[in-house]
């Protein structure tokens, strides 16, 4: 049987050395022309992870090995809980909303899986909620059950948010921007590092984000590079090599790029509105340039007041910024080419062969 002390320290060894993989995938079942996934969904070894997010310390899982016990003993204030609600899930985790006496609710997650993929997205919600922008759900706990629990191995506990559809696209682009130019709450990114403190996933894809001090070299070898490596596709390596080497030229006369916590998966189905002001969820978070935040506009339905108010805040760098914005349409082509097959990789490769003209 695992000791608190033990799974204490492993999980500061954990978050403080970049974990193999960790999550915000619920989403995915959303996602447009969803198939069979070419992404394997290998089991991987349970570790031992737990992450307390609202004050950065760690408290032990449940000792009864059920979220039920964890909410009544360790969130103070909440009380007993006095109803459970299923709410759907993905094909890798369930969602369910606990009420308690005290009138709060909780939003949880539970899993079959190894909990270093909460662990990520408890991470990547912290440090979005750190910045006082958009609204995000705040994290009570993020990683393992005891062994045994008839909740699964894993599981992430939340503030339950009543999200409303999308309100002022105006003030969701003015939060996204100050959002983007908040100082970063991680030491290695306020030192103009690129990555995050954890690895993640976008989607069920493996986004590594060890750090970098090039965002160049970072979104060639750890986005680029690494999506191409698991499409394991000869042509599209081939002609992904072209668009790689001439990545620098779209950087020049911009200046040197600032590390901006991103919410890394920004489309339509992580944004709404809870009481009104603008709210996002399910994060792929790392820092990296703020322009990479749009890749997945295709998606995101970003009108022109949008994009208005985001660059009164942050001014838009016209120059190759059509490229850019290229480029991180691919990273989030590929993800879905190896997600889901099909027609996109016709689209990645008509990105390419524009960006290699």
């Amino acid at each position: 049987a695992r000791s608190w002390r033990t799974m204490q320290l492993a999980a500061r060894t954990l978050i403080t050395s970049a974990p193999p993989v960790s999550s915000s995938s619920v989403k995915l079942a959303a996602r447009p022309d969803a198939s069979v996934s070419r992404v394997g969904s290998r089991r991987k070894k349970r570790s031992v992870l737990a992450l307390r997010c609202d004050a950065g310390g760690l408290v032990s899982p449940p000792d009864s090995g059920s979220v039920r016990e964890w909410i009544e003993t360790n969130v103070d204030g909440a009380g007993a809980v006095t109803n459970v609600q299923e709410r759907g899930g993905s094909g890798w985790a369930q969602c369910s909303a606990y009420d308690t006496v005290s009138g709060r609710k909780f939003f949880v997650k539970t899993s079959a899986r190894d909990p270093s993929m909460f662990a990520g997205e408890g991470a990547g919600l912290k440090a979005l909620h750190a910045t006082r922008t958009l609204v995000v759900p705040r994290v009570y706990y993020a990683g393992a059950l005891p062994e045994g629990s008839r909740d699964g191995n894993s599981c992430i506990v939340m503030d339950h948010l009543n999200f409303g559809p999308r309100g002022d696209q105006a003030e969701f682009g003015r939060q996204l921007a100050l959002m983007h130019v908040a100082e970063p709450e991680v030491a290695e990114a306020r030192g103009g590092m690129f990555g995050f403190s954890v690895n993640n996933t976008i989607g069920e894809s493996p986004q590594p984000n060890g750090w970098m001090d090039d965002w160049v070299e970072f979104f060639r070898v750890r986005r680029i590079g690494h999506q191409l490596k698991l499409a394991r596709d000869p042509a599209m390596s081939a002609l992904g090599a072209e668009v790689m080497a001439r990545m620098p030229r779209w950087f020049e006369g911009i200046g040197s790029v600032r590390p901006a916590i991103l919410h890394g998966d920004l489309w339509s189905g992580n944004i709404g509105t809870v009481d009104g002001a603008p709210a996002v969820f399910d994060p792929a978070v790392y820092y990296g340039h703020s322009e990479a935040d749009f890749g997945m506009s295709w998606c995101a339905g970003f009108s022109d007041a949008f994009y208005d108010a985001y660059f009164e805040v942050l001014p838009k760098q016209e120059r190759g910024f059509e490229e850019r914005r290229q480029l991180y349409l691919l990273y989030h082509y590929l993800n879905h080419y190896n997600l889901f097959g099909g027609g996109y990789r016709g689209q990645c490769v008509d990105i390419m062969k524009c960006l290699v003209r």
